[in-house]
């Protein structure tokens, strides 16, 4: 992967709080990079010291081979969209639109800057509304026209900040969508920086884990999803959580807490983490019990909370049959879909 973007060693402090830890990180070109972490993981440090607005105390950042680590904010042809739309309620939707247009130094004609309005709101469905207040539109309208406000540059780069976090779950299910197909029409590379991992999963080419101002792993979605590099990037990934479960290698099986084999060992010894997704765990077909204690309804599957081998685990499973709390299950692992960690990175 060639590098359009590319940050080596960038690191931020705020006083006392390393907001960023030596951050290895590269864009291709055409490519949408989610950013996934929690609060306070650094995410927004990330995407402000990438834009200019702020400065890194060490490491430098490259564009388009370029090295633009002190350069301001306006040399570098950014759009950054934020999560709280940033729109001038007063104005109407196309003075919004224009206005990044209208900057000084700019001089674009009348005509291009129309022309280029037209476009963004066709793009993002708004062109019914350019001439109604912003303070009028719905949480989503305001979002699309945010999200316009920023094309309409035609940036280098995009920056987009939990930018539906304050929509309601349906909008969001929509507009994740439109985001990832605007960005292919576009052509332009994009960072997008979530704490939502269904966000993380389906709209990214890559996907990195940033943790207390760390990248913990990247690469594609699946590859996270289902090699986690360890169990704080395992715990950020997967709804319902990962199980992780305590095992030792015994003979050929690795035993759980209370001694009894949970699973086949195939390869590997001594005393690891185990990772397994709820979906990857059958409700039947193994040999320790466990009790049901919740049967949750989702839909098109049951998910059980069950105790099992001293501890308590998560099964996600089709609607075959039906379950019940206090029922006893053999519960079985598959596998291939283990992932297991030395002890210590439990700790780290």
């Amino acid at each position: 992967m060639a590098a359009w973007l590319q940050l080596r060693g960038v690191a931020r402090r705020f006083g006392a709080i390393a907001a960023l830890k030596g951050i290895d990180l590269a864009l291709a070109a055409d490519e949408m990079l989610v950013v996934l972490g929690p609060t306070g993981a650094g995410k927004t440090t990330l995407l402000r010291t990438i834009a200019g607005l702020e400065t890194p105390d060490a490491g430098c950042i490259e564009m388009a081979g370029e090295d633009v680590t002190h350069q301001p904010p306006a040399a570098r042809d950014v759009a950054f969209v934020f999560q709280n739309f940033a729109l001038y309620p007063d104005w109407s939707v196309r003075r919004n639109l224009e206005f990044p247009l209208l900057a000084p130094g700019r001089n674009m004609p009348r005509n291009e800057i129309e022309q280029r309005v037209g476009w963004a709101a066709g793009l993002l469905r708004i062109e019914g509304h350019l001439d109604r207040p912003a303070a009028q539109l719905s949480g989503g309208e305001m979002q699309r026209v945010a999200i316009g406000r920023a094309i309409v540059r035609r940036p280098q780069l995009f920056l987009l900040d939990e930018p539906l976090t304050n929509l309601d779950a349906k909008l969001r299910e929509a507009l994740r969508v439109e985001l990832a197909l605007l960005r292919r029409d576009l052509g332009i590379p994009m960072i997008y920086v979530t704490h939502d991992q269904t966000e993380a999963l389906s709209m990214g080419d890559r996907v990195a884990v940033l943790d207390a101002g760390r990248i913990l792993q990247e690469g594609a979605p699946e590859e996270i999803y289902r090699r986690p590099a360890s169990p704080l990037v395992a715990r950020q990934l997967g709804q319902p959580a990962i199980n992780i479960l305590e095992v030792e290698r015994v003979g050929d099986e690795w035993v759980g807490t209370t001694g009894v084999g949970l699973l086949a060992a195939v390869a590997g010894d001594g005393k690891k983490t185990l990772g397994i997704r709820p979906e990857d765990v059958a409700p039947d077909g193994g040999q320790v019990p466990g009790v049901v204690r919740v049967v949750e309804d989702a839909g098109a599957v049951w998910i059980l909370l069950v105790d099992w081998a001293g501890t308590t685990i998560r099964i996600m499973t089709p609607k075959r049959r039906g379950f019940a709390p206090g029922e006893e299950i053999y519960p079985r692992v598959n596998p291939q879909r283990a992932v297991f960690w030395p002890r210590e990175e439990e700790n780290r």
